[in-house]
């Protein structure tokens, strides 16, 4: 991690959408910026539901373009959602943590003026975290393309039963896996759906991929981890179809036959953690690990 010393001139606002508390905690965080001479714009979707009379309402897009920080209100999902939409802009995103675990929300609800402060003093530290291009080709053709965080997820849909799909790492045939499904997983998705799979934990700086068996038929098909430079490729084994999930918010219905493309993404995201965050500690409260043993 490296300290972002960026001067904050403009912030974005940005919450779940229909939560009272979320509303409550951005006209608060509103207010105290623009006290601080920050320009303060709402996305405008947020303002919508919250309320934003006598502040600037702007599009992602706006957003992406001209804010030198996103400050997200939420839980895990609205952090997702705001990754993606702004990953192209390389805007850095600040969680505040409205949710319930909160992995990548690190500011308590009671401590984000604190936080806040902190921010504009410049003590946040910068990590940065790659996003996956995923596509679905259909006889070759692009059907389907967006980014993911977290994972993207293979599975048998609405069906109740496995299905089948070949398997291939950068072009070479792994196994034809028979499940309920695969999930692969960025370092940042590895503490997610994958790890209630059995996956592994990554480490964010570890430059890998997580390829999760979901409720395998053969118990010899284990998670993996694979470098990020590689390319994993699901193929739809006849006469299975199945729905494609992308960090659990969008999602594509793909046929037989249809092949799913992962690589890591050229785009990334830098989370802005306070001063004090650990990676471990975080995992050891996230998770209820035991506490530190006494001398």
């Amino acid at each position: 991690m490296t300290e972002f010393g960026k001067q904050i001139r403009t912030a974005a606002l940005i919450g779940k959408y229909r939560s009272p508390d979320v509303a409550e905690s951005l006209h608060a965080l509103a207010g105290f910026l623009r006290e601080r001479g920050v320009h303060v714009l709402i996305e405008e979707g947020t303002a919508e539901a919250i309320g934003a009379a006598g502040f600037d309402v702007a599009s992602y897009e706006t957003l992406g373009e001209i804010a030198d920080v996103a400050v997200v209100a939420g839980g895990d999902g609205t952090m997702l959602h705001t990754a993606r939409r702004l990953a192209q802009y390389a805007v850095p995103l600040v969680g505040v943590n409205q949710g319930r675990l909160g992995f990548m929300t690190d500011i308590a609800r009671q401590d984000m003026l604190v936080g806040m402060t902190q921010l504009l003093e410049g003590r946040f530290m910068a990590e940065s975290r790659f996003l996956l291009d995923a596509e679905v080709l259909r006889g070759g053709e692009r059907v389907y393309q967006t980014l993911a965080l977290n994972d993207v997820v293979v599975n048998k849909g609405d069906g109740g039963r496995m299905i089948e799909m070949k398997v291939e790492v950068d072009g070479e045939f792994l196994f034809v896996l028979r499940a309920d499904g695969m999930i692969v997983a960025t370092p940042t998705g590895s503490t997610a759906y994958a790890l209630s799979a059995n996956g592994p934990i990554l480490q964010p700086s570890v430059a890998g991929i997580a390829v999760v068996p979901l409720c395998p038929h053969a118990l010899s098909n284990r998670p993996i981890t694979i470098s990020d430079q590689s390319r994993v490729d699901l193929t739809l084994v006849p006469p299975h179809d199945g729905r494609v999930h992308f960090d659990g918010q969008a999602r594509f219905d793909a046929q037989v036959g249809d092949r799913v493309s992962i690589a890591r993404s050229a785009h990334s995201v830098t989370l802005l953690h306070p001063p004090g965050y650990s990676y471990f500690a975080m995992l050891r409260e996230k998770l209820d690990w035991s506490a530190t043993p006494k001398h």
